[in-house]
Parts: C-alpha cells; structure tokens; sequence
C-alpha cells in the first residue's frame, strides 16, 4: 500500500492572524472565536470604549492557532455606515453571519442569532480545543455544556453585568470584557499640541 504524504507547506495566512483549515495536525492550540456583535456593542458602550476589530482578534488569538472568527449581527440594509463595516470584517478575518432586523411591537429592533450561534459551536467544536464567545445570554449556556462535554475547552468573555450566571458557571474560563480594554481599544495619533 503506497503512502500519500502531506504537504509540509506552511498554512497560508490572511491579514495579520494565522489560520487553520479545521483539520490542520499543527501542535498549538486551535481556538474558535465566536462573537454575539450586539453584546459587544453595548459592552463596549457601557466601558466607554471604541473597540479595535484587528487588535481584538489578536488579542483573543495570541500565539495560538485560528480556525474560524465569526461576528453574528442584525442588519439594517439601508444603513451604509454599517454595511461598510461588514465589508471590513469580511476582509479582515472574519466571517459574518447576519440577519434582518426585526421591529417588535415596542419599537425596538432586534435579530435573534442563538441558533445560528449554537449551531456554529456545535459544528466548529469537531475541528478545535477552544471555543472563546464573546456573549452573555444565558440561552447558550446548554451548547456551552455540551461542548465541554466533547472535551473542547470553553470560554466566555464579556461584562459580568451583562453575562448570565448560568452561562459563567459552565463555561471552563470567564474573562471580564473591562480587563482587556487596553488590549483592544482602537488607538488613535496623538495631534500634535500647538504651543501657547
């Protein structure tokens, strides 16, 4: 039986982060990030803080290896600025997963996206060690469970104010949103002070 070998090239990368197709045999940890985007929004918001997408994914990545970066939002299509937006996250190494905004008899607009989230982390949990969600509702706490059954390593990052306990207390890892602030917040050049 003749043995067919597998390319010893290295993996190519996108943008600054180095990814991996899933069933990549490298050695370093092969995590997944998964990002509710109207969480961090208003995370961001309470901490004051206007986040850094490239500087975030580095961050939760580190040295170790990327299998997939999701960023899950509702749509406004009318709404330029933020189509924009996901057009600079689809290029920048993430995959956007988004749906229509939904207006509730209240007034306020939402799009749902546990199930796809669940489903994602379920899929994605036979191709890494490390599942990192940036999202405090508590309606994933049972795919978190489960993941940690299949032997994954799990992660919640967010505000504890905003993170359900349910979800805090299943998950392997807790990481306080706040604490990563310097980490992530866009940096913007210092103008130059004009003398008085």
């Amino acid at each position: 039986m003749q043995l067919i070998s597998r390319s010893t090239q290295a993996p190519q990368t996108r943008s600054p982060f180095t990814t991996v197709s899933p069933f990549s045999t490298a050695h370093t940890e092969r995590v997944v990030i998964l990002i509710d985007g109207a969480n961090l929004f208003y995370a961001a918001m309470q901490l004051g803080l206007e986040i850094d997408y490239t500087r975030l994914l580095q961050c939760l990545t580190k040295d170790r290896s990327l299998v997939r970066a999701y960023f899950y939002t509702g749509v406004d299509r009318t709404n330029e600025k933020q189509q924009r937006f996901l057009l600079w996250m689809r290029h920048n190494g993430y995959r956007v997963v988004s749906k229509d905004l939904i207006q509730h008899p209240d007034g306020s607009k939402k799009a749902d996206l546990n199930i796809e989230m669940a489903v994602d982390m379920l899929t994605l949990s036979e191709h890494c060690d490390r599942i990192i969600l940036l999202s405090g509702t508590g309606d994933l706490t049972y795919a978190i469970d489960h993941v940690s059954y299949r032997g994954v390593q799990t992660e919640v990052v967010s505000l504890p104010t905003m993170t359900s306990d349910s979800l805090i207390n299943v998950c392997d890892r807790f990481v306080d949103l706040s604490k990563m602030k310097s980490e992530i917040e866009k940096i913007r050049p210092t103008q130059a002070r004009i003398p008085d």
